[in-house]
């Protein structure tokens, strides 16, 4: 039975909210230093080729300028270090458009700006490849990724009277975190302070110190707040090393971040996905064969290929499966982690061939989804943790009103509108990293106080808050007087904030500990209790003025004997215009089970921003690359269009009630990843039921409707 006075698991207000509404919360650059310069980086204009000459002079003696850095006076830097993309000025060679070739170093930002347009710069340009379209038929298998094969697809599908065979694309789309990225650096000497973003604090620290030939304990991340990542904050880029860079140079600290347009060509994005999907099934709807075929790219010398068969591997149950990548080296930057990398993208695939089975079988698509589930994961035979699926589609479907769908496309009006409704489910895997805490008790009189502390990294998704609920609980120490310091690698080390393992592994750690300075301050006391008294309890019993212990966790070892994922149900109702195709989603609700739910407001909020973000997905969203220049015509929130208030219909969200103990103590799963895998099918298959028009290219423009 349920403890009603515990505090985890109720809507409590984020902790760390006043700060960020009242602009006390310090970001990247926020931090006061002493006597800051201005660091502006500049960028080539060709995608390939060499520079043959840069001349800085003009820039060098503009007004507050303090240094101009390129390639022919940087130091050399460790390239393997852990920095992602290159880019940090080693060479004259040219990768693709927009890699940094220089950066001015001034008095003030705009001294910095004006200076940098002063250089002047010849290349020796060769022929990039930046049209995917026509490169594309040149790739090839990944380095160390063979194809994950089951049974004998090619036979099934020979053998299926009812099957799919579509290609479905995606665009590049870019992370666009409100705050962009951006640095401070301060050296003390021989050590060194990045102010810095890092959604992985310790990792962050790996990389500036190996990158820079330090030693690890010569640099210090500060990243107590995070305006976004999405992904792009999980490794770290250039701008962070050559910040620090040009603080060594000026014997200033330095203040480096990057301007919106600087974002599209700095920090990665999500690649270019043609995914071929395959299904075979029988009459009645059982899948005999899965193929799920990716071609994508690369950059240059580095690869990274978006997983987007990893959903394909586990949602259904099939004798027959295929799962393959194949990836072309293009002259644009290094593609990278972005929010639910692999599954955002792959579930449009899968679950838009599954509808579309679902329409040749005249079956319902909900139904479709129930009769192919695994009753373990096809991948591996392990057993799942837990799995909700089921439960997601019927719950949601009743909430929903599903009932009233209109199998046939084309069937519901109001007006000039065309409605349907759409349904897709998505998975993401559920881990816990280790991770260090400590836990401080201090007693003034009758009041006990609890600090927490630990190299955890909060995105805006409510870290500070559920680790204060957390400890509160487990120490008996009411909410208001918990503090909670993360965000800074002379903490314990913690895991990133990165893949949906933040909350689980740092509440599990977090929890461990408080229960570990429990059991010292009992064992201290020397004294044998009926009932298990509370950390709070013992320091005012024993007379305790301080108190503290540390605790390092890890999944349990048994964790590894279990498939553990996040599971969802994605519901859509689209609105489209006859007269001009412009579709709205008119409503939404994601219903999802993902273990213990340790603040449904927070919860709510980071599923939310999920399903936003698969609408843009779905409706808006698109890097567009000039085939001739290797560009992005699309440089701006002006014209990479990311859906407002005013674009966004009522969003509902509803959790199961999940019992999870398999892959951690306190049954948690992650929330940020999976809140947008399966959304853009979801819209695309509500888009097919309004219209009967299949549209397997994203985003779904008017201009594919009409």
């Amino acid at each position: 039975m349920e403890d009603k006075n515990k505090i985890t698991g109720t809507p409590v207000t984020r902790i760390d909210g006043i700060l960020k509404v009242t602009g006390k919360a310090d970001y990247s650059v926020d931090h006061p230093v002493k006597d800051p310069a201005y660091a502006v980086l500049f960028k080539s204009t060709i995608a390939s080729g060499k520079i043959v000459s840069i001349d800085t002079t003009a820039a060098e003696k503009s007004p507050g300028v303090l240094a101009v850095i390129t390639h022919k006076n940087a130091p050399k830097l460790n390239e393997k270090g852990g920095i992602r993309g290159g880019a940090m000025l080693q060479s004259p060679e040219i990768e693709f458009f927009g890699q940094h070739i220089g950066l001015v170093v001034a008095e003030t930002f705009e001294q910095a700006i004006h200076a940098s347009r002063l250089v002047k710069v010849e290349y020796k340009k060769s022929e990039p490849r930046v049209d995917f379209e026509k490169w594309a038929k040149e790739a090839k298998k990944p380095k160390d990724q063979e194809d994950q094969t089951r049974g004998n697809v090619k036979a099934a599908l020979d053998d299926a009277v009812y099957k799919v065979e579509e290609v479905y694309s995606t665009p590049i789309e870019h992370h666009h975190p409100l705050e962009p990225h951006a640095t401070i650096a301060e050296w003390n000497g021989d050590n060194l302070i990045l102010y810095n973003s890092a959604q992985i604090v310790n990792g962050a620290q790996s990389a500036a110190a190996n990158t820079l030939g330090l030693k690890l304990e010569q640099v210090r991340i500060v990243s107590p707040y995070i305006g976004g990542g999405f992904g792009s904050k999980g490794g770290q880029w250039a701008n962070m090393v050559l910040a620090a860079v040009a603080a060594k140079t000026v014997k200033r600290p330095v203040k480096l971040a990057l301007t919106r347009h600087q974002m599209f060509n700095s920090v990665g994005l999500r690649q270019r996905n043609l995914q071929k999907v395959s299904l075979a099934a029988t009459k009645s709807g059982k899948l005999t064969a899965l193929a799920h075929e990716t071609t994508t790219h690369c950059a240059i010398e580095n690869e990274f290929v978006e997983p987007c068969g990893d959903c394909s591997k586990v949602m259904y149950d099939t004798p027959n499966s295929l799962i393959s990548y194949r990836v072309v080296p293009m002259h644009l930057i290094l593609p990278t982690y972005t929010r639910g990398p692999g599954k955002s993208t792959g579930s449009f695939a899968l679950e838009s061939a599954m509808d579309e089975l679902a329409h040749k079988l005249n079956m319902d698509p909900i139904e479709l989804r129930i009769k192919n589930e695994p009753e373990r994961d096809p991948s591996n035979g392990k057993p799942w943790s837990s799995r909700a699926t089921v439960q997601c589609l019927r719950e949601g479907a009743k909430a929903f009103g599903w009932e009233k769908r209109k199998p046939q496309p084309r069937q519901n009006e109001q007006g000039n509108y065309l409605i349907g409704y759409g349904v897709a489910c998505g998975t993401y895997p559920a881990h816990q990293r280790p991770s260090s805490a400590i836990v401080k008790l201090n007693r003034e009189g009758k009041d006990v106080k609890a600090t927490v502390e630990l190299a955890a990294a909060d995105l805006g998704t409510g870290t500070y808050t559920i680790l204060a609920q957390t400890a509160a609980d487990a120490l008996g120490v009411p909410l208001n007087k918990i503090t909670v310091k993360i965000g800074d690698s002379n903490l314990p080390p913690a895991a990133g904030s990165v893949g949906s393992v933040g909350a689980t592994s740092y509440a599990n750690v977090v929890h461990d500990a408080c229960n570990k300075i429990t059991d010292e301050l009992i064992a201290k006391s020397g004294k044998q209790f009926f009932a298990r008294p509370t950390a709070a309890q013992m320091m005012l019993s024993e007379n305790i003025d301080t108190f503290q212990t540390r605790a390092d966790s890890k999944a349990p070892e048994s964790a590894e004997n279990y498939s553990s994922h996040s599971f969802n149900a994605n519901f859509a109702e689209v609105w489209v215009d006859k007269s001009t195709g412009m579709v709205r989603v008119h409503r939404f609700l994601a219903v999802t089970g993902a273990g213990k739910i340790l603040n449904p407001k927070t919860a709510r909020s980071q599923v939310i921003g999920g399903n936003v973000w698969g609408i843009g997905m779905a409706l808006t969203e698109e890097s567009v690359v000039d085939p001739r220049l290797g560009n992005f015509v699309t440089r701006s929130l002006a014209d990479y269009h990311v859906p407002a208030n005013l674009d966004i219909g009522a969003m509902e969200t509803i959790f199961i009630r999940e019992e999870e103990k398999a892959s951690n103590n306190l049954g948690v799963k992650g929330l940020g990843e999976v809140g947008i895998v399966g959304v853009a099918a979801a819209v695309a298959n509500a888009v097919f039921n309004a219209t009967g028009k299949r549209v397997r290219e994203l985003p779904i423009t008017p201009d594919k409707l009409i």
